[in-house]
Formats: structure tokens, sequence, C-alpha cells
């Protein structure tokens, strides 16, 4: 199926009586620094601790298999598992050996399989858990580069954004996979099309900045270390497909910019936020995002953190 306003709006209605809307807040601090109104959306408020929990709700919801096959650098897999619990579903989850013990545990705690795979990264584990749906004859649900998770990710996000603050015009986004900026860029860009998106990504692992400057979909990458596995790895392609004309610039980050940026957050905020979730607030804090004119929102995606990564962070263990 083709990413469509009409599956995005399906996809709002799914959701409507299950997810939370998280709220929109003005930053004064930031504003002042940027020159600009600047709100937060804080998606890290949603059930499961992300916005991932749009997209697997919907994908599921529209899925008659009972059993279904996935892989997650840790939100995707977090709401797939809890999903599951609530449709009556079984799902095995494949994850990389790094991934963060919190978003691990909390897969367990709703009642998924999850197989802990040898690879540090998310594109040969996703490889893995392929084969594996393959073989069991399962299907197999992709993180990011399918239009459902499109839809339900950044779609049914954009379009309460838009509803709650149709003054902003200028929207500051993660990027991993592509999912949530592919669908969120999608509606931005058929409601408002002037309007500005700003994707945000690791410098050690640019797939998206890579990809527009090759005119075609860098899929994978080689594993890096980093603390915010969510934005590591290779891009899908459906998701370029509608990214590559509608994206206005990348802005690439450095792991202690994110470092930073979390710490910022906590400090300014008092908002616990995953360091993959601070990529969006890196950049802008960096200078890597400049010469904003209108009312803008940034994108705080998940608060999926472990105890022991909290401590390391705010220890100012940069590198364990």
């Amino acid at each position: 199926m083709t990413l469509s306003l009409a599956m995005i709006e399906k996809a709002a209605e799914t959701l409507q009586p299950h997810i939370l809307k998280t709220p929109i807040v003005p930053s004064p601090s930031l504003s002042k620094l940027l020159g600009v109104p600047i709100y937060l959306k804080l998606e890290f408020l949603q059930h499961t601790g992300s916005f991932k929990l749009r997209g697997a709700l919907f994908r599921l919801s529209q899925l008659p298999d009972q059993e279904v096959v996935t892989c997650s650098a840790g939100n995707h897999g977090k709401a797939v598992a809890y999903v599951a619990t609530k449709l009556g579903k079984i799902a095995t989850i494949f994850v990389p050996r790094d991934v963060d013990q919190a978003k691990y545990q909390g897969m367990l705690d709703y009642g998924a399989k999850v197989v802990r795979s040898d690879f540090p990264g998310y594109d040969d584990t996703e490889e893995l858990a392929k084969r594996y749906a393959e073989t069991s004859q399962l299907p197999f649900i992709s993180a990011f580069d399918d239009s459902e998770i499109m839809a339900g990710n950044g779609g049914t996000l954009a379009m309460e954004v838009a509803d709650a603050l149709p003054e902003a015009s200028t929207f500051i986004l993660p990027v991993g996979g592509g999912g949530l900026s592919a669908g969120f860029s999608y509606y931005m860009k058929e409601r408002l099309p002037n309007c500005r998106i700003i994707g945000c990504q690791h410098c050690d692992s640019p797939a998206l900045h890579l990809s527009l400057k090759q005119g075609s979909a860098v899929t994978r990458l080689p594993a890096v270390q980093t603390i915010a596995g969510g934005v590591e790895g290779g891009l899908g392609a459906s998701c370029f497909h509608y990214l590559k004309t509608r994206i206005d610039q990348v802005a690439l980050v450095t792991e202690e910019e994110i470092i930073h940026a979390f710490r910022w957050m906590l400090q300014q905020h008092g908002y616990l936020i995953e360091p993959t979730a601070a990529i969006t607030l890196a950049a802008c804090l960096s200078g890597k995002i400049k010469d904003l004119t209108t009312p803008t929102v940034i994108i705080l995606s998940g608060r999926n953190v472990s105890m022991e990564t909290l401590h390391r962070l705010t220890a100012n263990q940069i590198n364990s």
C-alpha cells in the first residue's frame, strides 16, 4: 500500500482511543537562544515511552496473523510487545547485542520472545530477523520501511502537531530508519507545502544525508557504537522515496553533542529523555541549525533509558 492522507487519517482514527495526545509546550530558554518561538512535542510521555507505539498499534491492528516477527533497536520492539499483548498476538523481536537494557527489559515485561543477536548494529540484526521470519513463514514487521508504520508513527504525530499549533511551520525531527520523518514530512508538506522540515542524524551513521547525496537510499551502514541506538543504521528505501523531495535540511551531530543535549534537557527542563531523542536538541544547541524564522516544533521522541546509561551520562563518563 502507498502512503496517503487517507491512510494517515485512518491511522489517527484507529489510534485515538488507545494513545495519549502528548503535550506541546514552549521552551523559553531555546526560544531565547534560537530567536524564534520554540515548542517541544513531548512524545516521550507516550505509552511505552516513545512515538513507536503509534506505528506498531496501527500496523498490528491491520494484520490478521496471530504471530509476528520484527527487529528493533528498542522502542519499536517495546511497542510491538505491548500491542501484541493487547491484541492477543505473539511477537518475536530481534535486537542488537548492544540494545539499551531498559528497552530490552521492557519487551520481556510485555511478554515478547526477545532474541539478542551477536551483532552490535541494527542492519545485521534485521537481516537475521528477516531470515527467521522467512524460515518460520511468519510476517516480518519493519520498524520503519512500511507505509502503515509511517502513517502511524509520523503521520499521526504530524496531524497532532498541526492541529495543536497551526502557526508553526518549522519542524525538527530525529531520523533513523526514516519511518517517523517520512510520515511526518508527507503529512506536513501536503497540508503546508512551504513548511521547513529538518532531519537530525548521528554524524557517524548519516544514512539520509548519504542517500540525498547519492540520489538513492543507503539501506545499510557499518555498525557504530553509540548511546543513540535509535538513529544508527541504514535508511528504509520506501522512506527515502518520500523524504527525498520533502526534507529541507539534514543536521549531523556528534556523540558528545548528543550527550550535552541530554544533560541540558535534564537541567533546563527537568525532562529525562533518552539519548536518541536528544539528537534534535543537540542540533539546535550545537549551532547546526541556523536561520530559523518561524515558530518551530522540536520532536522529543522517547524516554527509555537504563539506569546504567543514566548514571554514566550524568557522571561525565562519556567513553565507557
